[in-house]
């Protein structure tokens, strides 16, 4: 089964993950065999999902579907790059940025939901490094927003 199949049987399309606004940069960049994807926020069908500050308005649960949704977008960024998901060989890097309160300590918590999903979408490719960071604000509002490093096979 490929990767995008498993995605769906997780409920997740990247028919309705969210196009980025039009941008001054790319959504991502390859470079040799990696792909470097930019900042992308939980958007399902082109809106924001769970808008606000983690730990004041937005709960846990809401970030960690935001968190989800927004790895999704990330991934239909490399989809673009490479036309298919089975190309990638290794999710090399996930970075996530929580827009939270200063007292809200949780960011890890956050992002665990997009490392569980990538290790089941990707198994042994999905074993990462990973950051999670806390920020008073993010674009538009979004509460988390994820960015990418992943590794596709050699198209030579």
């Amino acid at each position: 089964m490929n990767y995008e199949n498993k995605l769906l049987l997780e409920g997740y399309s990247l028919e309705n993950s969210g196009r980025a606004n039009k941008r001054p940069f790319e959504s991502a960049v390859r470079s040799g065999n990696l792909i470097f994807v930019s900042g992308h926020a939980g958007r399902l069908n082109g809106e924001l999902i769970n808008k606000g500050i983690v730990g004041a308005n937005v709960s846990v649960e809401q970030a960690q579907e935001t968190a989800k949704a927004a790895f999704v977008n990330c991934l239909r960024a490399v989809k673009e790059q490479v036309g298919d998901l089975d190309k990638i060989t290794k999710i090399v890097n996930i970075k996530g940025y929580v827009a939270s309160t200063p007292e809200f300590t949780d960011h890890p918590k956050v992002m665990d939901a997009v490392t569980e999903l990538a290790n089941k979408i990707f198994g042994e490719a999905g074993k990462h490094s990973r950051v999670a960071l806390g920020m008073s604000s993010l674009p538009g509002g979004t509460s988390v927003e994820v960015e990418i490093v992943v590794e596709v096979c050699n198209e030579k």
